[in-house]
């Protein structure tokens, strides 16, 4: 079924303006950014409301961070099997009425003072869950709702919105904990996932799902066929590598960074959200230069010089002392940096992703790369914890902000670094050499 976006490009009017014409894009993109906010918001509110409230020690932040990541190695496989032969728009509705209310009750337990760790537990993991399945979902959902080659444009778009979430959640959390209470920062956030599912449920237009197949094949057997599809095609598997690579090293430096910036450098809460609001901008222009490099530069060059810029800015974080303005300005600067290649290299795996992958198996593809990269966060935020009880705060976020640099290195040595201007065709195997 053709998209909207394709009589507006016949017309030879700019994809962006096209893409922003389609009344369906724009609610997709709404619900989107409103559930992305919820979403940064509530990752800053949890461990601050861990530490600052029960005043939870670098081991049991670790375990919060960890049950909060579990979904994504439990479940996302299945996920991604589901989502396959699901409709996107019923997934992303559900699941936005589940952690809408998931934090509505949190925010009123913790109101009435009923709300311990074990229920911080539990809320993590409860909202960890429904954000897998929609997560997957609104992945898969761009590719039935605009062309392929157009995925680049649209997913800009939808990073672009993540990247405002970037900004104003963790800012918009830190600031609610610090200045009024937890339980209050867990209600806006419950009502940003509201606005998400008010947005998304209004979108009309049906959606092509594959069809099912008389005999169709069980769960475990479509979760078999996306492992194998991403087993076979070189570049998904560097992807998965470089990814795991990074998310394990990255969940170990958030644990560690989460417990430096108020104990080390005793930053109060509205500055430790602003440090962490900083990737936003950065994330921001990432999403433009997104748009614009890998078709200029290559896919390949991009993906390797954003991964490099960004996760080794990290490393300067460990030399601050104090909180002084300059210490506050280079932790903008770093966040900056890392959300501007961050974003970079979102993008363009995305886009590498959905288009070598048939339509029947974006979701179980997209679960596949996340069961693999996101599954190492569980252990990296275990990691961090222990890191930081048996070696110090400093030490252990310089060795955890070394590791991130493995991600970059993993890409310059694979397929991917050979990617050149244009995507793979749609629907075919990627057949670039292997790195030996």
């Amino acid at each position: 079924m053709p998209s909207a976006s394709s009589t507006a490009s016949d017309s030879g009017r700019p994809v962006p303006s096209s893409l922003w014409r389609d009344a369906d894009f724009r609610r997709l993109w709404t619900g989107q950014t409103a559930s992305q906010l919820g979403e940064h918001a509530s990752l800053v509110v949890l461990p601050l409301f861990a530490v600052l409230t029960f005043e939870a020690s670098a081991g049991q932040l670790g375990v919060l961070r960890a049950v909060g990541q579990a979904p994504v190695l439990l479940l996302s496989l299945f996920a991604g099997a589901c989502v396959d032969r699901w409709r996107t728009r019923t997934t992303m509705v559900l699941t936005d009425a589940g952690r809408t209310l998931a934090l509505g009750a949190a925010a009123a337990a913790g109101l009435l003072g009923l709300l311990g760790l074990p229920g911080l537990l539990a809320l993590a993991f409860t909202v960890g869950t429904l954000s897998v399945f929609f997560d997957v979902a609104y992945q898969t959902s761009l590719v039935r709702l605009v062309e392929r080659d157009r995925l680049v444009q649209g997913n800009s778009a939808l990073e672009g919105s993540r990247s405002a979430a970037q900004i104003g959640g963790p800012a918009l959390g830190g600031a609610l904990v610090s200045l009024l209470s937890a339980p209050i920062a867990a209600a806006f956030s419950a009502l940003f996932f509201a606005l998400s599912f008010l947005s998304i449920r209004r979108i009309r237009r049906a959606e092509s799902v594959p069809e099912r197949p008389e005999h169709p094949p069980r769960v475990w057997q479509r979760i078999h066929e996306g492992l194998r599809f991403v087993a076979r095609d070189s570049a998904l598997r560097s992807v998965c590598l470089a990814s795991a690579a990074f998310q394990f090293s990255f969940a170990a430096v958030m644990t560690v960074y989460l417990l430096f910036l108020p104990r080390e450098l005793h930053l109060p809460g509205t500055v430790v959200g602003l440090a962490l609001a900083a990737a936003g901008p950065g994330a921001l222009l990432g999403s433009v230069l997104a748009a614009r490099l890998p078709s200029r530069f290559g896919h390949g060059l991009v993906l390797v010089c954003a991964a490099a810029l960004g996760d080794g800015a990290f490393l300067c974080v460990p030399t601050l002392h104090g909180s002084s303005a300059l210490t506050v300005t280079a932790l903008l600067a770093v966040g900056f940096v890392f959300g501007c290649g961050g974003q970079l290299v979102n993008v363009t795996v995305m886009a590498v992703r959905q288009a070598v992958t048939p339509d029947g198996m974006q979701g179980r593809v997209a679960a596949t790369v996340t069961f693999v990269g996101m599954g190492a966060a569980p252990p990296g935020s275990l990691l961090g914890g222990f890191l930081a009880e048996e070696w110090g705060l400093r030490t252990s976020l310089l060795v955890t902000a070394a590791g991130m640099t493995l991600s970059p290195v993993v890409m310059a040595l694979s397929p991917l670094v050979r990617l050149g201007r244009e995507l793979p065709a749609p629907g075919r195997l990627m057949t670039l050499p292997r790195s030996e």
